[in-house]
């Protein structure tokens, strides 16, 4: 007797729409997207004054869409009044104050103490020595991955929005969770 399958839907992966400010934030999103395998779509060099819903739903437009998708607004802080702008778009918020290099400088170390831009580079750099602003050494890409959950506890350890802080974790928990359900299908 022939034994038969039965047949399963076909399961839909959501994409991941990243609206991002600099050429940083997309170079981690485009190494995110290498090592997670997941659908990610980037569109950066957008500042956040310069983002509105309009200029989102334009670039979606034309976009194949499904109701998993997901749109994620990745800035920084340090410039006044990207908070109020970001707080008026729908997606999910990936911001770090001062700065991305913070989330990089977590998986390093503890950040507790208010600290400038420029003193958050500095201290990225004294922990990954050839670190440049808008490109990711392979040095600092293995500490992203081999630190990852470090540095994801220590995120979780700071106050949203404040000084310093990052919601970059919940990036990784959604790239872990399409992970997961992929790796299920």
């Amino acid at each position: 007797m022939v034994s038969r399958r039965k047949p399963r839907g076909k399961r839909i992966n959501p994409t991941f729409f990243v609206f991002c400010e600099g050429q940083t934030e997309e170079e981690y999103v485009k190494f995110l997207r290498s090592v997670y395998r997941i659908p990610i779509e980037i569109n950066s060099k957008q500042t956040g004054d310069n983002l509105s819903k309009r200029y989102i739903n334009n670039y979606l437009r034309n976009k194949a869409r499904h109701r998993k998708d997901e749109i994620f607004m990745m800035y920084d802080l340090d410039v006044p009044g990207t908070l109020d702008r970001l707080n008026n778009l729908n997606g999910i918020l990936l911001v770090s104050n001062p700065c991305i290099e913070l989330w990089f400088l977590l998986h390093f170390r503890d950040q507790r103490a208010n600290l400038s831009t420029a003193n958050c580079l500095r201290a990225l750099v004294q922990s990954s020595p050839h670190y440049e602003k808008g490109r990711l050494p392979d040095s600092l890409k293995r500490a992203l991955i081999d630190c990852l959950n470090e540095a994801v506890q220590r995120s979780e350890q700071l106050n949203n929005f404040e000084n310093p802080s990052t919601s970059v974790n919940q990036f990784i928990e959604h790239l872990e969770l399409a992970k997961k359900n992929k790796n299920e299908s």
